[in-house]
């Protein structure tokens, strides 16, 4: 039989090694002496290496030399820590919602069987207790007393089964789904598999946004859409391509390091590097294609989720009496973008009028980014050759006005918040309310049992009302967090655009008095009379406005840019490393 031989040296420093041969004759004749002599080493231990390690030394330095001749890499043994890539792969398996459900519906299979188990082996139990109390005088079965300890046994065995699948699956999911948002580093959940994200990305792809955004628009009615040839459309589109050139700096702001250093003081601040860039999230196949492709020792490209950059998608609806805007969607390829209400550009224009108008003949021909457009809608707004009223020429202000709004969009678009909020409200949250609501339904079935389907439906739908309210609770805190992060995101993408972080803080205080807030849909909800969203308050202890707590952070993040930038200019002059400064009070 072959066997392989493995070297094991205690004194001689070298690297374990496994080779799929037949030891030579001397290694053989020395293992003989070396088990002869075993009983005076241990008695007579000295600290010169034996005959028999030196043997296996030369032995394997001598296949060392045969497998480098012949150009064949030897088998070595791998340490433990090199199982360590499979961990995320395993987990990677369980990222997706379908999980969530199998553990869903393995708790209510839990649930059903383990009352029954409780009871039998409580009975089982009473009755080996007091066997005397049920049989008087009879003498006691040993048989039968083993065969009942063997079934409380079995269940009890079936007990721990079916508890345990459904916490694990839960908790696997959990962990297969928590990842850190880019450029803050928040840990958040996104249960959905990669396969599930291009699904939902191919759906938005391409003309499918633009109609998926209409049906949304139009709950209240048809909607009435700018067409591309107004130059409002073009002034917002041409400030959302100026916001997407600063996209792809937050991929390389590391390579960029000293650059945000050089800026004066009467220049626009730029932010330090971020301690988690912008980067694609990894699939788990992708993690096991690169592992197997390092032990084979080539190297493998990146292939993981693409991010959810530009060109965006536009619409801008014309209502003059809302001032507002959001963004929609998740991928590439126009499958997200944002909707721009008319009142916000109205509101805007009328602050600083502007006394430069332009007039003429404006050019028919579509830019190459609107060609869904003109698919979809082009044939009802355009025609050949149409004169356009003259219209003011938007200033440098109203511009960054405008880019600051667009830049809090385009950063929910960037850190894909859409599917951490379709994974938390349609998902996660609705799945353990679900778990709650059986656990509890269960534990009161006793008493509710005894008097009829009445209070069983009372307590059903208690639970629904419920169920409905938690969920409110978890869109709110889903939703402020996204809101504080993506101002601290816009920040960046002003910066890098070429616009000042710094006025962002005027406009949102201006917007926090205003009477109609210009901002994401979700961030609005908090401020309504809505007894939903006043709970949600209350339960959560949040007794500030939500605006005053988004102002805050950013005000915050700007002085942390100014600080950083101080203590990175004394580390240069002190001759430091300025970039792991600069990381370690990220």
């Amino acid at each position: 039989m072959f066997r392989p031989v493995l070297t094991v040296t205690s004194r001689v420093p070298l690297a374990s090694s496994m080779s799929w041969r037949f030891p030579s004759a001397g290694v053989r004749a020395a293992r003989v002496v070396t088990t002869r002599s075993s009983s005076y080493h241990v008695l007579h231990s000295t600290p010169k290496p034996s005959s028999l390690v030196l043997v296996q030394v030369n032995a394997c330095r001598r296949r060392q030399t045969w497998h480098a001749q012949r150009g064949v890499a030897p088998f070595h043994s791998s340490g433990p820590n090199q199982g360590l890539p499979l961990i995320p792969m395993l987990l990677g398996a369980f990222k997706a919602s379908t999980t969530i459900e199998v553990a869903r519906t393995a708790a209510r299979v839990a649930l059903t069987f383990l009352p029954l188990i409780l009871f039998k082996n409580r009975w089982s139990k009473k009755y080996l207790k007091h066997q005397e109390k049920f049989h008087p005088g009879a003498p006691v079965d040993e048989e039968k007393k083993a065969a009942l300890l063997k079934r409380i046994r079995a269940r009890t065995l079936v007990f721990n089964v079916l508890l345990f699948v459904p916490v694990a699956l839960f908790w696997l999911a959990i962990l297969a789904s928590a990842e850190q948002t880019p450029i803050t580093g928040r840990w958040r959940l996104i249960i959905l598999s990669p396969e599930e994200e291009d699904e939902i990305a191919a759906q938005l792809r391409g003309p499918n946004w633009y109609h998926t955004v209409t049906e949304i628009l139009s709950t209240d009615g048809p909607p009435k859409l700018i067409p591309t040839t107004d130059w409002r459309y073009q002034w917002v589109r041409d400030t959302l391509r100026r916001l997407e050139a600063g996209i792809p700096v937050l991929q390389r702001e590391q390579e960029l390091a000293t650059h945000w250093l050089d800026t004066t003081p009467d220049q626009p601040p730029l932010p330090p590097p971020a301690e988690y860039p912008l980067r694609p999230r990894p699939r788990a196949t992708d993690t096991m294609r690169r592992w197997s492709e390092g032990l084979c020792g080539r190297s493998s490209p990146h292939s993981a989720h693409v991010i959810a950059g530009p060109p965006y998608s536009l619409l801008i609806v014309d209502k003059p009496d809302a001032a507002n805007a959001f963004s929609y969607g998740f991928g590439p390829d126009g499958a997200c973008g944002v909707v721009v209400y008319s009142g916000f550009i109205d509101n805007i224009l009328s602050k600083a009028p502007s006394s430069a108008f332009s007039s003429g003949y404006a050019p028919q021909t579509l830019p190459e980014e609107s060609s869904w457009w003109t698919h979809l809608f082009g044939s009802l707004f355009i025609s050949p050759l149409s004169t356009l009223p003259p219209y003011p020429v938007p200033t440098e202000q109203q511009t960054a006005e405008l880019a600051i709004l667009l830049a809090h969009e385009v950063a929910h678009l960037v850190l894909s918040h859409h599917l951490e909020t379709l994974s938390s409200v349609t998902i996660m949250v609705p799945a353990l309310i679900s778990m709650l609501a059986d656990v509890t339904r269960t534990l009161l079935f006793p008493v509710t049992m005894l008097f009829g389907p009445f209070v069983n439906d009372a307590v059903a739908q208690l639970g629904k009302v419920g169920s409905w309210e938690l969920t409110k609770i978890g869109e709110y805190c889903t939703s402020v967090s996204q809101e504080i992060e993506a101002d601290v995101v816009s920040a960046r993408i002003l910066a890098h655009a070429g616009f000042d972080a710094r006025q962002a803080v005027a406009f949102w205080e201006h917007k926090q008095n205003a009477p109609q807030a210009a901002e994401c849909s979700l961030t609005g909800r908090p401020e309504t009379n809505n007894s939903s969203w006043a709970l949600a308050r209350q339960i959560t202890g949040s007794s500030h406005p939500v605006n005053e707590v988004r102002i805050e952070k950013l005000k915050s993040e700007l002085v942390r840019w100014e600080l950083e930038k101080r203590v990175a200019k004394k580390k240069r002059i002190m001759g430091e490393p300025e970039r792991s400064s600069i990381l370690a009070l990220v």
